[in-house]
């Protein structure tokens, strides 16, 4: 937490993932900061927003900070509850998810994720938890949001391992892979927010208050590019903290700086 700003990372990250969210966006999202993003910004800006957890619940309206994506909390008052198979097969592939939320231990250049091993895969100095469903949310939904501390080891020029696609070596290459969800659409750091140019190369495009150019890039794995004058985020409103305090995750179980 800041002694200026009085908001942790975490915080930052959350509220800044929130606001890209639309009001009637259906999406697809898991435990942790982005299941917390999603709640504030239906109890914002996007009072209709609908969420679907891969356990097989669509329309959650959880009572309580959801642990798992299996917590009974998801299933009182949802819309529908079904099989995973459903909610993979009838709603992410048929293009009926607006936005999936991921995240992961790398992410390159061109937003493909790595959350399978760290070095080689044959002999992984660290093996990680894998897929899930990320693979599948990665191709599929119509827009993909990522949230990640913004840290040299996290955004290296390309990953050790892909386990779910960004633009692969560029949107050109994904069009021929014909996946047709949108691809990562924004990266959201501590630092600011990385979106895909033309080519589908992150480049910096906004700056969160006291974050510099020169943070970023000190903080990146390639040569990273910036829009000539970076917008500036707003800083989280006194609203929205007491939201993620005090109704969200008052026992800081996710907002312990860097989530």
């Amino acid at each position: 937490m800041t002694e200026q700003n009085m908001y942790s990372a975490a915080e930052l990250m959350t509220i800044n993932a929130a606001r890209l969210l639309r009001d009637g966006d259906v999406v697809f999202v898991g435990v942790g900061l982005p299941n917390l993003a999603c709640n504030l910004a239906r109890r914002t800006h996007s009072p209709n927003l609908v969420m679907i957890y891969e356990a097989g619940v669509i329309g959650a309206q959880p009572a309580r900070l959801p642990l798992s994506i299996g917590d009974p909390t998801l299933v009182s008052g949802a819309l529908a509850v079904c099989s995973m198979y459903d909610i993979f097969a009838f709603y992410l592939q048929r293009g009926n998810v607006d936005v999936g939320f991921l995240g992961g231990a790398q992410i390159d250049r061109f937003g493909n994720i790595n959350a399978t091993v760290i070095g080689d895969y044959n002999h992984p100095k660290v093996r990680l938890p894998g897929s899930g469903g990320s693979m599948e949310i990665a191709a599929w939904a119509n827009r993909c949001y990522i949230i990640t501390p913004h840290q040299k080891r996290r955004f290296p020029e390309k990953v050790d391992f892909r386990t779910s696609a960004g633009f692969l070596s560029g949107k050109a290459e994904r069009e021929a892979a014909n996946l047709r969800g949108g691809g990562p659409q924004a990266v959201v750091t501590n630092l600011g927010i990385l979106e895909p140019d033309g080519s589908g190369e992150l480049v910096l495009t906004a700056l969160h208050p006291g974050a510099t150019i020169e943070q970023a890039r000190e903080n990146t794995g390639w040569p990273l590019k910036a829009v000539e004058h970076p917008r500036l985020t707003e800083l989280p409103s006194a609203e929205e903290l007491r939201i993620l305090r005090e109704e969200l995750d008052p026992k800081g179980i996710y907002l312990r700086d860097g989530g």
